[in-house]
């Protein structure tokens, strides 16, 4: 009998995140297929554990102990995770790419160029949307990305065969997300505000104070919790402008909500417009209030997406079904000739990060300076003005002298 493939999954930490969950998932099963998955964290973290189901099932290492290890095969599960996972002794290296993972940070952000150039690296490439699969592929003719779908536990969100009908009430829509600024928690609120139908609204995001319009702020939540607040859901809305394949909406499906979605990557997944959700546009706050002032005064519609919604998660795959597709990628990454030069990618990266941090402190530097000639500006600014032109001439070209100095 073969000895069990040894895969160490390197993730940042093992705190609260969607990406993290996905991996954790997918890991825990793979023991039923002949495949010894280990978690390698590859930075300490001070905070404890996030209680992912199935972890404790897992073995769980730190880099020092995994550099002693020899693995079949080491899964890069985030750019962070690229040079280390390119550290450790194995047959062979790959990358799970759950997104585009520069668009995570704002245009001029110093890690955003890093984030891309470890999609560049020539790693064997799993992936869990197809929108991801191609738009790599089409940078990369020669790649061929291996698509696995992320699943769902149906033993939790376990719903209704046919939904409830909801005649009347206010429309109970639900807000999920962080405060990160591509999550669109903001846009989401400010459009329940500006409805003029009766609603209901429920934050789930980490704890603070409870923004206007919120009638109740929990989370961050379990996953039975979780369900358990989809049931009591009309609506699900989703205003992200970076996801890889979001799962909330889907989840909610499951018990029978639909969904008002923005036309984010990873929403054609799953929704479609006018038979399970509604898709709407970025920054169309009174367009998004419209959608929901719809479906709030038609109780038709709104039981017709709910509908098709239960529908489409009835045809989406478990994890267990997926734990499947993601052994049978694993393995096929192992049969692929290994990478050469391993050691330079790895090298590669920590130089790349290197420069990263060095130029954020340089952001930071110019960032500070900005800010002590701010007051400068304004009264630049002022100057301008033909009223002040004449009489500020050499006020103005003392300033343009501070401003020269303080460059240098």
């Amino acid at each position: 009998m073969n000895p069990p493939l040894r895969v160490a999954f390197v993730v940042n930490d093992l705190q609260l995140s969607g990406g993290v969950s996905v991996v954790v998932e997918h890991a825990r099963r793979l023991a039923r297929h002949g495949i010894a998955a280990e978690l390698v964290l590859a930075r300490a973290q001070a905070e404890p554990d996030w209680a992912f189901p199935g972890l404790g099932e897992l073995p769980v290492h730190g880099m020092e102990v995994a550099r002693r290890a020899d693995y079949d095969l080491v899964v890069a599960t985030w750019w962070e995770t690229v040079g280390p996972a390119l550290e450790l002794s194995a047959k062979r290296h790959a990358y799970f790419i759950q997104s585009l993972e520069d668009r995570f940070y704002k245009p001029g952000e110093p890690a955003r160029l890093a984030a891309a150039l470890t999609h560049d690296l020539p790693l064997p490439v799993i992936t869990e949307a197809r929108w991801i699969a191609e738009t790599l592929e089409a940078l990369h003719p020669q790649r061929r990305c291996l698509l696995v779908r992320n699943g769902i536990a149906k033993d939790v969100f376990a719903g209704p065969r046919t939904p409830p009908p909801r005649r009347d009430g206010p429309l109970r829509i639900l807000v999920e997300g962080s405060s990160a600024w591509f999550k669109g928690v903001p846009e989401a609120l400010a459009a329940t505000r500006a409805m003029q139908q009766p609603r209901h609204v429920t934050l789930v995001a980490p704890k603070g104070e409870t923004p206007e319009g919120v009638d109740v702020r929990v989370g961050p939540l379990p996953q039975r919790d979780l369900a358990t607040l989809y049931a009591q859901t009309d609506v699900v809305l989703k205003l992200s402008r970076v996801e890889g394949m979001f799962g909330p909406p889907l989840e909610a499906f499951h018990l029978g909500a639909t969904c008002v979605v923005s036309a984010v990557t990873g929403h054609e997944e799953y929704v479609e417009h006018g038979e399970n959700g509604l898709v709407v546009e970025w920054d169309d706050d009174r367009g998004t209030s419209r959608a929901l002032d719809l479906l709030a005064r038609d109780r038709m519609l709104l039981h017709r997406l709910r509908w098709g919604a239960l529908a489409t998660a009835r045809g989406w795959p478990s994890w267990d079904q997926q734990a499947t597709v993601m052994a049978a990628a694993l393995r096929e990454v192992a049969r692929r000739p290994p990478l050469a030069a391993n050691g330079f990618d790895a090298r590669m990266i920590a130089e790349v990060r290197g420069g990263i941090e060095a130029h954020a402190l340089v952001v930071a530097e110019r960032d500070r300076l900005l800010w002590r000639l701010r007051p400068v500006d304004a009264v630049q600014r002022a100057l301008e003005t033909p009223a002040l032109a004449w009489a500020g001439r050499p006020m103005k070209r003392a300033w343009s002298g501070a401003r020269r100095r303080a460059g240098r």
